[in-house]
């Protein structure tokens, strides 16, 4: 213990910027990691469990004996940048202390500045966020809680990608209408995006088959103040909208479920169109290849083909109905593998040439593998 200390307080004589305590000792320890912050006169400790991370303010003067504190008995590494360099500090099962100094090279500061700039998201921390603070991704005092950066950084790229759009339309106001919303978080995301950060008037309807579930989002769209939000039971194939719709969102509906939306969408002459499909069995089960049987012959190669089959055929369809299409990477293929978001925004005037190739394509996918896609069966193209 009393090496622990020393060398602590020898690190901590350094004009220490930053201070990463890991490495639990047991699984069974509430954090996981403890993250230490200069903030100007004082130290700012963040404290890591699997979900939630709790503030607390250190002393200047106080850092060496906190840190001590901290790391006895509980963890086994200490990662520490000041003037010098880097330090680090790594203690074994018994308490024996291993400690090596990297000096600095150049100006560390510059370096360490560097490498901790932020990238710039839609929804920054420090925005008092209720729907995010519920999700458990926010902090009460709006912080982004470690172990959910991903869905942090999932969010904000859905917003990038709608935001594209809505900033080149002069629209003023919006009807929307998201499919399966299911417990709705990333719906009630959107709806404060529009309306408190766009300023736009919104008009948005959730639809999902679960009764109990659509209680529960309209009781906490009114514990938001969301007027313009409401929820309601609805089946994706036989929902009937009585205003017009300007935006459709659709996320991870199941196989032909997202068809069933593109086709409500297309109907109702939507004027943007997000979806991130999931789960594309349909043409996995039909397919039957015949010069191209390579694709078919290896169960994962067929899967994965036939996904992006499906969603080739759908954005090709899309396009023969007007439409402006891109697949985009919804989110890094190594956080989740539903990453493909279908973004279509209706043009003014689309060449007839260009509708008929469109649809000649998924005509020519259809011939060689047997394919008979449920959109292209909706729109009964010829």
């Amino acid at each position: 213990m009393e090496e622990l200390a020393s060398v602590l307080q020898k690190i901590a004589a350094d004009d220490i910027r930053k201070m990463v305590i890991s490495k639990p000792a047991l699984k069974k320890f509430r954090y996981k990691k403890i993250v230490i912050e200069k903030k100007n006169a004082y130290y700012q400790a963040g404290l890591y469990t699997e979900k939630q991370v709790f503030h607390e303010n250190i002393p200047s003067e106080d850092l060496g004996g906190y840190s001590t504190a901290a790391v006895s008995n509980e963890f086994r590494q200490v990662n520490a940048w000041g003037q010098m360099g880097e330090h680090i500090l790594l203690i074994s099962k018994s308490g024996a202390c291993s400690y090596k100094l990297n000096k600095a090279a150049g100006n560390v500061k510059n370096v360490h500045e560097e490498h901790n700039r932020k990238k710039k998201y839609i929804l920054e921390e420090g925005m008092r966020i209720e729907p995010l603070a519920d999700m458990g991704i926010f902090t009460k005092e709006g912080k982004v809680v470690r172990s959910m950066y991903d869905k942090y950084r999932q969010i904000n790229r859905f917003l990038e990608i709608l935001n594209d759009e809505i900033e080149k339309s002069s629209l003023k106001e919006l009807n929307i209408i998201d499919f399966g919303c299911g417990k709705s978080y990333l719906t009630f995301i959107v709806y404060f995006y529009l309306t408190r950060i766009r300023n736009l008037e919104v008009n948005m309807v959730g639809l999902d088959l679960k009764a109990d579930v659509i209680d529960k989002c309209n009781e906490t769209a009114r514990k938001y103040g969301y007027e313009g939000l409401k929820f309601e039971v609805g089946d994706i194939g036989g929902y009937h909208a009585t205003f017009p719709v300007d935006m459709v969102i659709t996320l991870h509906a199941c196989d032909t479920a997202t068809d069933l939306a593109l086709y409500n969408a297309i109907k109702w002459d939507a004027k943007m169109i997000f979806s991130v499909p999931c789960c594309q069995h349909e043409l996995n089960q039909q397919a039957k290849a015949g010069s191209l049987s390579i694709l078919t012959n290896y169960g994962i190669i067929k899967e994965r083909f036939c996904a992006l089959a499906t969603d080739a055929i759908r954005a090709n369809l899309l396009e023969y109905c007007g439409y402006k299409t891109q697949l985009l990477e919804f989110i890094d293929f190594e956080h989740t593998p539903k990453n493909i978001l279908i973004r279509a925004v209706k043009r003014p005037m689309t060449s007839k040439g260009a509708r008929e190739k469109a649809l000649s394509q998924v005509e020519a996918l259809m011939e060689e593998f047997n394919f008979s896609p449920t959109l292209y069966n909706l729109l009964k193209c010829p």
